[in-house]
C-alpha cells in the first residue's frame, strides 16, 4: 500500500517530462533576452575553443525571466554536469565547503538567490572562485590552524533578484554579469506559442496575444496562465478546442484582469485610492491594510505597479497615479 502511495504514476512521469520540455535546451531555443544570449554564446564558444571551464556568471533580474533555465543551458552547451543549490540552503561555511569539495572538474554549480547566502560562506566563496581553493579552519582559539584544500576547476552561475545586496568583492569575481529584462508582448507570444505546442494546446494569434498581454512581461507567468487555460478547456471546452472567450473566462476565473493585475494588486490599489485618498502612505501601513507582509507588497506587487505607472514611490510613501484612478474607473 505504501509503495502505491509514494511511487509516481505513469501520468506523473508524463507531466514531469512535459515540465522539462517547456524549458529551452539551448540558447537558440531561448526566446527573448537577445543581448544576453549573444554575450553568453560568445563566452561559451571562447571557453570551448580554449578547452577550459567558462568564466563565472551572475544572472540578475526579476523572478520568472529564465535565470534557472539559462544556468541549465550553460551546463548543457558546455557539455558539463550541473549541480544546483540555493543561497538559503547555505547558511554555514561548512555547507559551502562540503558542496565545493564534491564538485568534479569542469562542473557547473548553480546557486539560486545567491544574495541570501550566509556572510561566512560568501567570504569562503571569494577564494574558491579566484584560486579554486578554500581554507578549512581546524580547532579553536590560539591552537586553530588553517588547512588549504584544492578544488577542481568549476564554473559558478549565481542568480539573484537583488544584485544590490551582493557584496562588491563577490560581485567583482564574476567574469560576466547578465541583467535580464522584462519581455515585451511579441516575445511573450513566442513563449506561449512554443509552450502551447509542447502542452498540445491549439491557440491562434489572438488567443496567444490575450495570454501574453496578461503575463506581466514574465515567461513564468505566461506558462502558468497557459496551463490554466488548458485546464479550463479540458473541463469546459467543446472537444478540447480553445476559443478567445474561453481564454478570457479562464483568466477571469483566476482573478487575472486584462492587463495582468491579480487580486493582491487590485487590493493594494483599492486601499491606496479608497482608504488613503491616493497617498502618500507608508509601506507597512499599506501592507497591514491588505493583510500581507511588507516584503510581499514590496517585492511582488510594487515592481509591476510602478513599472506600468499605477504607483509612485516618494520619500513620504506610496502614491496612486492618475493612470491607477483611470484603471479603477475613478476620477482623480
Amino acid at each position: 500500500m505504501v509503495e502505491d502511495i509514494v511511487s509516481p504514476e505513469p501520468q506523473d512521469d508524463v507531466e514531469l517530462a512535459v515540465e522539462g520540455a517547456l524549458r529551452p535546451q539551448s540558447l537558440a531555443e531561448f526566446v527573448g533576452q537577445h543581448k544576453v544570449r549573444g554575450q553568453l554564446q560568445l563566452l561559451l564558444d571562447a571557453a570551448r575553443l580554449q578547452d577550459r571551464a567558462p568564466d563565472h556568471i551572475l544572472l540578475a533580474g526579476p523572478p520568472g525571466l529564465g535565470k534557472t533555465t539559462l544556468a541549465m543551458i550553460v551546463a548543457h552547451e558546455s557539455g558539463r554536469p550541473l549541480r544546483m543549490s540555493s543561497g538559503p540552503a547555505i547558511q554555514h561555511a561548512g555547507d559551502l565547503a562540503a558542496l565545493l569539495s564534491s564538485l568534479t572538474p569542469g562542473e557547473v554549480l548553480f546557486i539560486d538567490e545567491i544574495h541570501r547566502m550566509a556572510r561566512s560562506a560568501e567570504e569562503m566563496l571569494y577564494l574558491a572562485m579566484e584560486d579554486f581553493r578554500i581554507d578549512i579552519m581546524v580547532g579553536k582559539g590560539a591552537g586553530a590552524t588553517s588547512i588549504p584544500l584544492e578544488l577542481a576547476p568549476f564554473t559558478l552561475v549565481g542568480a539573484t533578484t537583488r544584485s544590490g545586496l551582493l557584496p562588491n568583492p563577490l560581485r567583482d569575481r564574476f567574469g560576466f554579469t547578465a541583467h535580464l529584462e522584462y519581455y515585451d508582448a511579441s516575445e511573450l507570444e513566442h513563449v506561449v506559442d512554443r509552450s502551447a505546442s509542447v502542452l498540445g494546446v491549439g491557440l491562434d494569434a489572438t488567443q496567444r496575444a490575450e495570454i501574453a498581454r496578461r503575463s506581466r512581461g514574465t515567461p513564468r507567468i505566461a506558462n502558468r496562465l497557459l496551463r490554466r487555460v488548458r485546464d479550463w478547456t479540458l473541463v469546459n471546452g467543446s472537444g478540447g478546442s480553445v476559443s478567445l472567450e474561453g481564454v478570457q473566462a479562464a483568466l477571469d476565473l483566476y482573478d487575472v484582469d486584462a492587463i495582468g493585475l491579480d487580486r493582491l494588486d487590485r487590493a493594494v490599489l483599492h486601499a491606496l485610492v479608497h482608504r488613503f485618498q491616493g497617498g502618500p502612505v507608508g509601506l507597512s501601513t499599506l501592507a497591514v491594510t491588505v493583510g500581507e507582509e511588507p516584503d510581499t507588497v514590496e517585492s511582488v506587487v510594487e515592481p509591476y505597479l510602478v513599472r506600468i505607472g499605477f504607483m509612485g514611490r516618494t520619500p513620504r510613501g506610496r502614491i496612486a497615479t492618475p493612470d491607477a484612478y483611470a484603471h479603477l474607473g475613478l476620477a482623480t
